[in-house]
């Protein structure tokens, strides 16, 4: 672990800062009262763990596209099904407490006329339970969609427009009331999570902390896979994986394996959101989200991990101030931004970071220099 962080100092520098963060809006969350100059809202507090959520989503998908070359337009999906697992288990926790009193049906069956509870729905009030659903749901479709598509060697942009179809269909589908998911609406009007209360400011604190516990985890479980032989193998991989291939390496396996990893990543960060946001609808599935997605990461800096947080937590935060100010432009500003990045800043905000530092370097290197050429210049 010690030498880990030795190796990734920015990287841990950007966690650092997460928690640094973090910590301070707990404390103006829990020392102050409204009115005070450090007071900080509940709402901060839910705002910062969802970009938190969604800097792990970052994470997943640089994994994927940064290193092993694979960009996913469909990356959402993986989010918005651990997403769905959490909602069910919240909506199995309201019990009586519902609009119809139902014990058994959530309020939108009763509305339906459903007469029982679908097979589906069946194990995802237990929390231990609901905690492997939300790893094995994305996993298994990433693993079954990995495996047709690796199998048959779809890749590029072929690839690519297969997943955001994929990602389009599932949305589709959680939109018809039939499925059984709320359809437009989706799921809602959550009380509690393992006995208390999901509006208090107590639990807030604790999923503000977990979220960026899970941040953590994910970011240091991904540098080793980078920093292992697999992690050498998939970027060998996205560099030429036609060479891999004749070397004697089964491809298909390790591109599997990057794939259900982030994909599980993903679901994590979702049953992450649901209980902050209060709410997860269809709209998640949305092939907008997909792309939005891809925009954190380029801007961030891909094949890096630490700039996917970043990119992730900036576009986000420029996201709330300027739809306030620009609710109508702030879509076209988002996608001017990609085109931007993609044309002057291929390395993202961390390589213009880079470049800033090595000039300051040369240029210390250049004065250093200075005072010596000079007395040999005099001595000659």
């Amino acid at each position: 672990m010690v030498s880990l962080v030795k190796n990734d100092k920015k990287g841990f520098s950007v966690l650092g800062f997460v928690w640094f963060f973090v910590l301070l809006i707990l404390l103006g969350n829990s020392l102050f009262s409204v009115g005070d100059t450090l007071y900080v809202g509940s709402n901060t507090v839910t705002l910062f763990g969802k970009y938190l959520c969604y800097a792990l989503l970052a994470v997943s998908l640089d994994l994927i596209w940064g290193y092993l070359g694979i960009l996913s337009l469909g990356h959402a999906a993986f989010f918005a099904l651990g997403g769905y697992v959490m909602g069910m288990y919240l909506m199995r926790q309201i019990g009586t407490r519902g609009v119809y009193g139902n014990a058994e049906l959530p309020d939108f069956m009763v509305f339906l006329n459903w007469h029982e509870l679908p097979w589906y729905w069946y194990g995802v009030g237990h929390f231990p339970i609901a905690l492997i659903l939300i790893m094995l749901v994305p996993a298994t479709l990433a693993f079954v969609f990995g495996f047709l598509a690796f199998k048959s060697r779809v890749g590029g942009v072929y690839l690519s427009i297969i997943t955001q179809s994929l990602t389009f269909a599932l949305a589709l589908a959680f939109y018809r009331n039939e499925t059984g998911f709320g359809g437009n609406n989706g799921l809602t009007d959550f009380k509690d999570i393992l006995g208390f209360s999901i509006t208090s400011n107590t639990t807030r604190d604790v999923l503000l902390i977990c979220t960026a516990a899970a941040l953590t985890i994910g970011y240091i479980l991904c540098r080793i896979i980078v920093n292992s032989r697999l992690g050498r193998v998939v970027v060998a991989i996205r560099d030429s994986e036609s060479r891999v291939r004749f070397i004697g390496y089964h491809v298909e396996y390790f591109k599997l394996f990057i794939f259900v990893f982030g994909a599980i990543l993903a679901g994590i960060a979702g049953a992450l959101y649901v209980p902050q946001v209060g709410i997860i609808n269809p709209g998640e599935f949305n092939p907008i989200n997909s792309i939005e997605l891809v925009i954190w990461v380029a801007v961030g800096g891909r094949a890096s991990l630490y700039g996917a947080i970043i990119g992730a937590i900036l576009v986000n935060y420029a996201k709330t101030v300027f739809t306030g100010v620009f609710p109508d432009e702030w879509l076209y500003a988002l996608g001017l931004l990609f085109v931007l990045v993609t044309l002057f800043l291929p390395k993202g905000v961390i390589g213009v970071i880079d470049i800033i530092k090595a000039k300051k370097a040369d240029k210390g290197d250049g004065d250093k220099g200075t005072p010596v050429e000079t007395k040999e210049a005099e001595h000659a």
